[in-house]
């Protein structure tokens, strides 16, 4: 399922595309998407949910950030991580909101719980995902 709102994913994507002084075809081309694919997204059409992670990786997002933003969020920035090379984090606080987003959305569009029962179980999701190590 594409992000909600589309035209404000078009503009942050837009806008910093631009802040890093990258020409659409090369972004495009740096993760191996159609410059107008990425045309698409800036014009606020959907694209294919991978398109989305693509263009997270070339403007220095955290994975999910497209979704975020298109549902409401704000970037999150990655940053590489000391261990491995290539490998980036994002801020666990920033990580831990954006899974919270995520999943309060993912449940508005396919359950009958409460706003505050969405919350609780997002909140436990994330606690849970922790205890596992996954986040």
């Amino acid at each position: 399922m594409p992000p909600r709102d589309l035209t404000r994913l078009a503009q942050a994507v837009k806008a910093r595309r631009l802040q890093l002084g990258l020409a659409r075809k090369k972004a495009a081309d740096e993760v191996g998407m159609s410059k107008d694919t990425w045309q698409r997204v800036e014009e606020a059409k959907p694209v294919r949910a991978l398109n989305y992670a693509k263009i997270d990786r070339v403007l220095g997002w955290a994975t999910g950030t497209c979704e975020a933003v298109g549902d409401g969020g704000d970037p999150v920035p990655a940053e590489e991580s000391g261990s491995a090379s290539g490998v980036t984090i994002a801020d666990a606080t920033e990580r831990d909101l954006t899974v919270q987003r995520v999943v309060e959305s993912a449940s508005i569009g396919v359950t009958d719980l409460s706003a505050s029962e969405i919350r609780a179980l997002s909140a436990r999701i994330v606690e849970d995902l922790k205890k596992a190590g996954v986040i």
